[in-house]
């Protein structure tokens, strides 16, 4: 197929054209992301080096801080250097390959969520064959499966989109490429993508909360109705809070984005939203799961008591 792509590069429009808020956003968002880094990197580190902690739900944990982690640096990067450059420019492949990363590593999110949660369903109402439910194969491979499931998902949006014809103009109405506000810009038809968009995508958004859903109300359920002592209602309570949390701060804004119609002034809408669950969620998950779970917080004081011990 003969590719009639006339453009080259794009042209980010950020999230602002005022200077002096440019340099207070840059100022911001950077702090953010250096704290990000450091809070996944110690949650990744603490179920690492913590035998412990070598259970599935830290396995999982250290999973979602390292998808994190890559998610925080596909889009955060290329959006604080264009708060320093008149032209944020990014080449065709480079807007392909940032689109590719940002679904493959949000997908991947979701569905690992979905598959949180179904591991709190097993040691809450299963307990008994809890270790041989989630044991360390089958983990690995709902993990696997969680990573390959998100990247075909954005392979196939990729691909969509990369064989679209753009004539021009070039600039797209958002600091990262999204396929919303590049759809707009395609010359010729957008039906396949549209399509891979309302009903892959919700889907795949869809399916993982639904599962979500369903894990809890069984949680619930079963705390109610089959557990008589309080505290372990409350202690599995309090673990499930810390995952409900995380699961709000991604799906709220993941489903008001892509389940709502784009109309009006949708672009500044799309944009805001995004950065919530593109920059805000990969800053306070670490800080959910350390300030509300006790295992982590004595992990990590041990860690770093050992290593003062060591340098003193």
């Amino acid at each position: 197929m003969e590719n009639q792509t006339e453009v080259t590069e794009f042209i980010l429009m950020g999230l602002t054209n005022v200077w002096e808020l440019q340099c207070i956003l840059f100022a911001v968002f950077l702090m953010m992301y250096l704290a990000s880094l450091v809070g996944n990197a110690a949650i990744m580190l603490v179920t690492i080096a913590e035998p412990k902690l070598h259970t599935p739900m830290y396995f999982f944990l250290g999973n979602l801080s390292c998808l994190d982690i890559f998610y925080s640096t596909t889009t955060v990067p290329k959006m604080l250097a264009g708060f320093l450059s008149e032209t944020q420019k990014i080449s065709f492949g480079g807007c392909m390959a940032q689109l590719h990363f940002f679904y493959f590593l949000g997908s991947s999110e979701g569905i690992l969520l979905g598959v949180m949660a179904f591991d709190r369903y097993v040691a809450i109402c299963n307990p008994l064959r809890y270790t041989i439910i989630m044991r360390k194969q089958v983990s690995q491979l709902m993990a696997a499966a969680t990573w390959s499931a998100g990247f075909f998902h954005a392979m196939m949006h990729t691909m969509a989109t990369a064989h679209l014809p753009f004539c021009g103009p070039n600039h797209i109405e958002h600091f990262l490429c999204d396929i919303k506000p590049l759809l707009k810009l395609a010359c010729g038809s957008t039906y396949l993508s549209l399509m891979l968009l309302n009903t892959v995508t919700s889907c795949v958004a869809m399916g993982p909360f639904l599962a979500i859903l369903l894990s809890y109300f069984y949680i619930i359920t079963f705390l109610l109705f089959k557990v008589q002592s309080q505290s372990g209602r409350q202690k599995a309570f309090s673990t499930c809070g810390s995952h409900l949390m995380v699961v709000s701060l991604l799906y709220v804004p993941v489903l008001f984005n892509y389940m709502l119609p784009s109309v009006g002034n949708a672009s500044q809408r799309d944009m805001m939203v995004t950065l919530i669950y593109s920059a805000l969620t990969p800053l306070l998950n670490p800080l959910i799961y350390t300030l509300r779970n006790q295992e982590v917080k004595a992990a990590l004081l041990k860690i770093l008591g050992k290593k003062y011990f060591i340098f003193h």
